[in-house]
């Protein structure tokens, strides 16, 4: 290769390097909120790691509801698992809200506050279950009954337990935690720093709406954010109803110390979507 083919070679390939090492660099963000993910805005395809490797280019700092196992995939791109995943705390279907499963939840979350606390993992999630018939004050009770057993050793552990806030009119007919008020009494009767609600906004604006008033008049017991746009739980861009932009605002001169977590199932180019729900945050 003579001199006049050489050079445009090697520039041009200096040039495809420092695009691929400027992709690579990560994103720093303002940091006033915790951002982290979930995988539905990613691919499906997409594996494990170049998940965890794309959250946390993109300036996220966690990965909601990763077991376990996938940790240490976590620890090598310096991300933690901000919240524990589901069967601990019971199902969707079935928890706190029935006797009949205290024991064996119980038992699951003991377990789970050990291992949360050990690892750094902030939250563990449990649910109210369905209402099959069941009154909403009878499910009160019982919840607060199982949560009053366990409520000593998550203050010890220094963890979260988030019970999560659900829609029942689109996604999960049926389930007793479906407006705000519930949670909240439930919070209060509890009584611990260590019992929180899951706040998914999504969820939140189709059951109740006005989003900001009630974060800003219950704040103290909300102890983890999932957002999602409405309608479709689609990206929280313009495209959807709700004014992400002041909700994070709200939330972050709250003095939020906890996480946010992106839940939702993009429409378009994932990694582009990420990247925008991230920025609509760094606030």
């Amino acid at each position: 290769m003579n001199r006049r083919h050489f050079l445009p070679t090697v520039l041009a390939g200096a040039a495809v390097a420092a695009a691929q090492t400027a992709t690579e660099e990560k994103i720093q963000r303002k940091g006033r909120l915790k951002q982290c993910v979930t995988g539905g805005v990613f691919p499906r395809a997409m594996p494990f790691e170049d998940r965890c490797r794309n959250a946390a280019r993109l300036g996220a700092v966690g990965f909601d509801l990763i077991g376990p196992k996938d940790w240490p995939t976590l620890k090598k791109y310096g991300l933690i698992p901000t919240m524990y995943p589901p069967g601990p705390g019971g199902t969707i279907e079935n928890s706190l809200n029935r006797r009949e499963n205290h024991d064996a939840i119980e038992r699951g979350m003991h377990a789970a506050l050990d291992e949360a606390a050990a690892a750094g993992c902030p939250s563990v999630i449990t649910f109210s279950g369905n209402r099959r018939y069941m009154p909403d004050l009878e499910g009160l009770d019982n919840s607060v009954m199982c949560l009053n057993k366990l409520k000593a050793h998550a203050e010890d552990k220094g963890v979260n337990i988030c019970i999560e806030f659900l829609n029942s009119k689109v996604n999960h007919k049926d389930y007793m935690f479906d407006h705000a008020w519930w949670g909240i009494e439930l919070c209060k009767r509890v009584n611990s720093p260590r019992v929180k609600i899951l706040y998914d906004i999504y969820h939140a604006q189709i059951m109740d709406g006005d989003i900001i008033r009630t974060i800003k008049d219950n704040f103290q017991y909300i102890g983890h954010y999932h957002t999602g746009g409405n309608p479709g739980r689609n990206e929280i861009d313009e495209t959807q109803e709700l004014n992400y932009r002041l909700i994070a605002q709200t939330i972050a001169d709250l003095g939020f110390k906890g996480y946010v977590a992106h839940e939702y199932s993009p429409k378009r180019d994932a990694l582009t979507s990420l990247d925008q729900a991230m920025k609509i945050f760094d606030v």
